[in-house]
């Protein structure tokens, strides 16, 4: 079976952590200033989220960007 990418377990980390503090999607992207449609993108694995948007995505999830890769990676 094929691993799925980068992008989408990245995503699913992201997704694990923002509904574990039951903050919906759209609530949250407006929290950090991005539109609800590529938020959700992000999640979904479908965008490939640069560095700096990442910090600024978990901080506001109140995680550590290494946290999250690393549970990308489990």
């Amino acid at each position: 079976m094929k691993r799925p990418t980068l992008a989408k377990r990245v995503g699913l980390a992201l997704r694990k952590r923002r509904e574990a503090l039951e903050i919906s999607q759209e609530d949250f992207a407006e929290r950090i200033g991005m539109h609800r449609t590529y938020y959700s993108a992000i999640e979904r694995g479908l965008k490939n989220v640069r560095l700096d948007t990442l910090e600024r995505v978990c901080a506001s999830l109140k995680a550590r960007t290494w946290e999250v890769l690393k549970d990308a990676e489990s």
